[in-house]
């Protein structure tokens, strides 16, 4: 029996802002950076290497050192856990990580202590799939109603969702299943690409992106927008010119409206016909974005990222404030509060397309598209998902993301795990502020500020 023997955290950051890549109205100069942990056992997996369980949270910086230390508190609790009895009873090793009272305090359920979890569990759903030798997607997909339920958070969620009725949601789809996971195996699953719209690029550059996003097969483009009215017209004018009527533009503003402004802004590029308005004001306002949802109808309000439990998504669904939802894979604690949420999407009709990006997070919300299409909603209706392609050479399992004929699409991942794992190569490089990349950038900053003697 597998016992988890030690952990490692580390702050990786990735120096994507001298690009400009992940630019927004926001985050204008965010160096795409993971809390990275790893759970070392005493074990093996099938293959005869050593056994162990990787995770992350993505963060955009500084303060990633922050993250990483509280998640080495926490995942100090799972040293000289059987990984078997783990993997019997994730709902319990969830409790146990998120029951500590002190840390608790910080947040509760939000802030630096639930990133720092979701790393540690992330790592501990890694850990549990690739001792069972199966992608994660599929160790979920093959456990029972009544398992998948127990290892789900449900707590606070009474009001809106019972335990009955999320049995009842998951039984509904039971013997079908097969037949969803035949589907994506041809078609793998629905992307958008943000890859072409980030707020810092130039005109050239969006078209030529947007471009390159037309002839990869992509239906849907998202740009971000929301720093000056002007710019975002002439940027999504040039989008549509290039994408054309038929394929679907979205746009993301980052939190950085007001709610009066956000629906006279909305209203103005309602001309380019977007499917969705993206984080539109506060991300913890849940009338404001019920207010911004009645008035810029037909565009749909999306939300999601930086909601920051399970408690708020219920709150937006029940004040009918969101049409589509965009959970995160590093901000939810882990499958556990996921799968709570997908299951309250569920019951409230919302469509799921999860927010990617980032550093890892495309590798791990394939997982949690598979799983809500194949186990739970049951429908690929008004359900895309976010791919950028930025930093996937880092993964040990990347994610795929391949042109089926009916569009881009995510390919069904196979090897087991989260896809989680980075390459110990691109973690000794950018691990900050002694890798590889950042001491020499911090020597070479040193020479230019030396003084002239």
């Amino acid at each position: 029996m597998p016992t988890i023997t030690g952990v490692e955290i580390e702050d990786v950051r990735f120096p994507t802002s001298l690009t400009a890549d992940g630019s927004d109205a926001m985050n204008k100069d965010g160096d795409y950076s993971a809390a990275y942990v790893v759970l070392r056992t005493d074990g093996t997996d099938t293959t005869g290497a050593p056994l162990g369980g990787y995770g992350l949270t993505f963060t955009i910086g500084r303060g990633n050192d922050i993250v990483a230390a509280a998640a080495r508190q926490q995942a100090a609790l799972l040293v000289g856990r059987d990984v078997d009895e783990m993997a019997a009873d994730m709902g319990a090793v969830y409790r146990s990580l998120t029951s500590d009272s002190q840390l608790r305090w910080l947040g509760p359920e939000k802030g630096v202590v639930h990133l720092s979890v979701a790393a540690v569990l992330n790592a501990a759903w890694d850990l549990v799939a690739r001792r069972a030798s199966k992608p994660l997607w599929r160790l979920l997909a093959d456990m029972t109603p009544e398992q998948l339920v127990d290892a789900a958070d449900l707590r606070y969620l009474s009001d809106a969702l019972t335990r009955d009725e999320a049995l009842a949601i998951l039984r509904a789809k039971e013997a079908t299943k097969a037949e969803r996971v035949a589907h994506l195996e041809r078609t793998g699953y629905p992307v958008y690409t943000t890859s072409a719209g980030w707020l810092g690029y130039s005109d050239d550059k969006l078209r030529r992106l947007c471009q390159e996003a037309v002839d990869a097969g992509y239906g849907h483009v998202k740009l971000k927008v929301g720093a000056d009215l002007a710019d975002d017209v002439r940027r999504c004018s040039i989008a549509r010119e290039v994408i054309g009527p038929d394929r679907r533009l979205m746009i993301d503003a980052n939190q950085v409206w007001d709610v009066p402004q956000a629906i006279e802004w909305v209203r103005e590029l309602a001309r380019f016909d977007p499917l969705w308005i993206e984080e539109p004001t506060s991300p913890d306002d849940v009338l404001g974005h019920a207010a911004v949802r009645r008035a810029v109808a037909p565009v749909g309000v999306a939300t999601g990222e930086h909601c920051h439990n399970r408690v708020m998504f219920k709150q937006f669904f029940q004040a009918g404030a969101i049409d589509f939802c965009q959970l995160d894979t590093g901000r939810l604690a882990s499958i556990n509060e996921i799968v709570a949420v997908l299951l309250l999407a569920a019951k409230f009709g919302v469509p799921v397309c999860p927010h990617a990006g980032g550093v890892g997070l495309c590798e791990m919300v394939q997982h949690v598209s598979v799983l809500d299409y194949v186990a739970i909603a049951g429908d690929l209706e008004g359900r895309v998902t976010e791919f950028v392609d930025h930093l996937h050479e880092h993964f040990t399992d990347p994610c795929v993301v391949a042109d089926t004929g009916s569009g881009s699409g995510y390919v069904l991942p196979a090897r087991p795990g989260y896809s989680t794992q980075m390459h110990p190569a691109s973690v000794a490089e950018f691990r900050f502020p002694d890798g590889g990349y950042w001491s020499m950038r911090q020597s070479s900053e040193d020479s230019v500020l030396a003084p002239v003697r």
